[in-house]
Formats: structure tokens, sequence, C-alpha cells
């Protein structure tokens, strides 16, 4: 069965790009506009192996999504991977304290995203 991979993202090119790469790689992507349709679709119970989320966000931004997936009981260990154009150190270390597993900083290549999405989540 293959895993599937959340992508949150405002920008339409960007969740096109990240989906055609991602289902390449043989993930199954479900895919959110911002934090908060996500976290509807989590209550709702899709369970993704992985999310991968912007940080600057319409309604509801990356940061505060990290955070509340991280108190959905069942959710609480998820790999939670940034992909944003934000790379000041303040931001990154909030994101880490929320309980963001990575920080990857756009653009970043398909290759090294997905080599990223390997060491993080056993078994891709």
């Amino acid at each position: 069965m293959a895993m599937t991979v959340m992508v949150v993202d405002d920008s339409v090119t960007m969740v096109m790009s990240l989906k055609t790469t991602l289902t390449m790689h043989g993930f199954q992507v479900e895919t959110a506009n911002n934090g908060q349709m996500a976290l509807d679709k989590l209550k709702a119970g899709i369970k993704p192996n992985l999310i991968l989320t912007d940080i600057n966000m319409p309604v509801m931004g990356g940061m505060e999504l990290i955070k509340n997936v991280r108190a959905l009981p069942g959710l609480k260990f998820i790999p939670i991977l940034t992909l944003t154009t934000e790379s000041d150190t303040a931001k990154r270390n909030e994101g880490k304290r929320l309980g963001a597993t990575g920080w990857l900083v756009k653009p970043v290549s398909g290759e090294d995203m997905i080599r990223v999405i390997k060491k993080v989540l056993p078994g891709a």
C-alpha cells in the first residue's frame, strides 16, 4: 500500500508540482490549500504518513497547523516537513519548538525533497 503525503500550500502551482513529483515516486497525495482545510481533513479521519506544509498561508498558516496537529491524538508523532520561503533562524526554531520534523527552504529540487522524505519516513 502506498504511503500518503498531505501537501498543504496555498499556491495551486506548488501543489500541482509537489503532487506530480510525489506521485512519480509512488506516494498517494492528499491536498489542502491552507492549514484549516488540512486540519479539517485530519479531524475527518484522513491519516497521512507525512505532512508537507507551507508556512505563510491565509486562514491558518503552517505554524498554527503544526501546533494543532501535535495536539491531535494519533498524529502526535507524524513527520511534518515545512516547505517555505522562510529561511529566518528564529522562524525555524519556532517551527522546531512547535513540532516540525524538518525545514526545507524553497526552491527545493524534487530529488532533494524525496531524499529528505525518505530520511524521515521509514519504509518510503
